[in-house]
């Protein structure tokens, strides 16, 4: 028992709670099992666990009950400070007052500071909507000076928390890590008041690792702080960003030759307020970007108003993925089928009481690789939409239409239309009851 005392004030500093009943059992089972020979079971001495295997049990536990586990006996204690244990880590950081999402324990993350900070490698946080909670992150950051991330992700779970931070307090955090880990990878701060001065801070310690970066919604940020990442991070093969970070110089930097391939660019196009002017992109851009790329996936999020589509699918656009998250126009969709040869998943969520017969065969004619297609508030006719399916064939792997979508005609009635719809699929298939995308 004194040993066993001894493992509990090793594991926190200091002597520890009275754990929970069924882990004083535990405990006293482990404890017994030491001094005492179990010769009807000797393979159920859970205290002489190879570490290996305890630490694979570990990693699949909740932090505050590996806390516990580590109280049980010597054995585990050391398990528990493995720095393999601690390369991977989520920062849950939520106001009980007003969140029902678990907290990472606020003693629990000062042991973690203190004793593993210089495992850490694989980092996220995820923070409730308060402002203290993103200071709480940002707190934590600025802490973490002796660690070399490889990823490290700030994800808001409700409304975008780390924008409400004081802009000097949030770079000074990002800052340290940047500096700090020369070896960042991945880099997931969307909805961030980042700025241009810190990416080039990024950029000068981490342009030789960085492969991923998405950084949607960061107002602070303008093309040319963007264009700098391009240019020197030639290893990147993920990219996320707004539309009004998107330039041709852009796209050309990513095509040249010492660029490595890129592989996803995602942008989300969005409008702040009705009426929103866009830019152009020129297709002698795109172009060079296929060229250098052809195997890229270009995703792309629409939540425009149907009059500000204007700048968009005129000519042809290497778009692979394509959500359209507010109502679009029949003359978007038919500029679609034409300009977006490359088009492999389509989603309208919703376009009007204008039937979209035509549209979808024309999509279906011009987009070759299309293999999934999900229709939210739209009309389409029975007929055209089995002659879509007859066109498409098998290659459709996802087809989630609405079943107020289709509109009984004289040939098909809803009745009819799943069995003509599974013989071209070749698959059991009918109309959703609910959006699934």
């Amino acid at each position: 028992m004194k040993r066993m005392k001894e493992g509990d004030e090793d594991s926190n500093g200091s002597p520890s709670k009275s754990p929970p009943e069924a882990c004083k059992k535990v405990r006293k089972m482990s404890g017994e099992s030491e001094t005492v020979a179990t010769s009807e079971s000797p393979d159920c001495n859970w205290a002489r666990l190879p570490q290996e295997l305890l630490l694979h049990i570990f990693q699949y536990l909740p932090l505050l009950d590996r806390a516990y586990a580590s109280q049980v006996c010597r054995g585990w204690n050391q398990a528990f400070h493995m720095p393999e244990l601690w390369r991977c880590f989520e920062f849950e950081l939520n106001q009980p007052a007003s969140s029902y999402l678990k907290a990472t324990h606020p003693d629990l993350i000062k042991q973690i500071i203190k004793r593993h900070s210089n495992h850490l490698q694989y980092v996220s946080f995820k923070v409730d909507s308060s402002t203290e909670s993103a200071e709480a992150a940002c707190d934590i950051l600025s802490q973490l000076v002796n660690c070399s991330l490889k990823t490290l992700g700030l994800i808001s779970t409700a409304r975008p928390s780390f924008m409400e931070v004081p802009k000097s307090h949030f770079i000074s955090a990002l800052t340290v890590v940047f500096v700090n880990s020369k070896s960042l990878s991945s880099l997931k701060i969307d909805d961030t008041p980042v700025d241009d001065p810190s990416l080039k801070v990024l950029v000068a310690n981490n342009s030789d690792t960085l492969k991923l970066l998405k950084m949607s919604s960061c107002p602070h940020v303008s093309p040319a702080g963007i264009l700098c990442v391009a240019d020197q991070c030639h290893g990147l093969r993920e990219l996320a960003l707004n539309y009004h970070l998107l330039s041709d110089e852009l796209l050309l930097a990513l095509s040249s030759e010492k660029h490595v391939h890129l592989e996803h660019l995602r942008i989300d196009v969005v409008s702040e307020n009705p009426g929103q002017h866009f830019h152009t992109i020129k297709k002698s851009s795109w172009d060079a970007m296929v060229r250098h790329s052809p195997k890229f996936n270009l995703v792309m999020y629409f939540f425009l108003y149907e009059d500000e589509f204007g700048p968009f699918f005129n000519e042809e656009i290497p778009v692979t993925h394509l959500y359209f998250g507010r109502s679009v126009s029949k003359e978007v969709l038919g500029r679609v089928g034409l300009h977006c040869p490359r088009l492999v998943e389509l989603v309208v969520c919703a376009n009007g009481l204008r039937p979209l017969d035509e549209e979808l065969i024309r999509i279906a004619k011009h987009c070759t690789q299309l293999s999934a297609i999900g229709l939210g508030e739209c009309e389409v006719s029975c007929s055209a939409f089995v002659e879509f399916v007859k066109m498409c064939g098998r290659r459709l792997s996802q087809l989630s239409i609405m079943e107020e979508v289709l509109i009984p005609d004289h040939k098909y009635s809803l009745d009819e239309i799943h069995w003509e719809v599974s013989k071209h699929l070749g698959r059991v298939w009918f109309p959703d009851m609910m959006p699934t995308w």
